[in-house]
């Protein structure tokens, strides 16, 4: 009887490995979940126009900043422009002061959500480029994809067609 009980011991009982089990599936499915959330996607006004975009979720939209749309709202801090990638443009709404290197024509990345018509992107944060010559690559990617990029040929354009005081109140 004592070698039974010791062999009983020494082997692991069934509600040890399965609470192991259970507590590395549980740290498991807690981790995925925080990554999950922490996830940001990208889509271009194309993928966007296309209804690409999942209900309710948080992404970054880049593209080119369409000449001449930007301007100031009557509130006087509500930024309102259109972003493009040369096939569609999307609608953004920013509240607040828009970066330095922010003007016509310039590559830019917003993070955001659409508002509940899906009609206009509420940024929360507007990237502009950093230097004359760099342009993001989540924009030349959905040009791309949008089939209006023209390589170098682009970014030249883009700069020749740029102002340098965007957002200046519609009179």
């Amino acid at each position: 009887i004592n070698a039974v009980a010791a062999a009983r011991n020494s082997v692991p009982h069934r509600t040890s490995v399965r609470r192991t089990f259970f507590r590395w599936a549980a740290a498991t499915a807690l981790t995925l979940s925080a990554l999950q959330e922490n996830v940001t996607f990208f889509f271009g006004p194309s993928e966007v126009a296309e209804g690409k975009v999942p209900e309710g979720a948080t992404f970054r939209i880049g593209g080119l900043v369409e000449v001449g749309s930007c301007h100031i709202r009557e509130d006087g801090v509500t930024r309102e422009f259109r972003i493009t990638d040369g096939s569609n443009a999307v609608l953004v709404t920013y509240a607040g002061l828009l970066p330095s290197l922010f003007r016509d024509g310039q590559g830019v990345v917003a993070l955001g959500q659409l508002d509940t018509g899906h009609s206009t992107f509420v940024a929360k944060e507007v990237l502009a480029k950093h230097d004359e010559t760099y342009m993001p690559t989540e924009v030349v990617e959905a040009m791309k994809r949008a089939g209006t990029w023209k390589g170098d040929e682009s970014v030249a354009e883009i700069e020749a067609s740029g102002t340098s005081d965007p957002c200046k109140a519609k009179a």
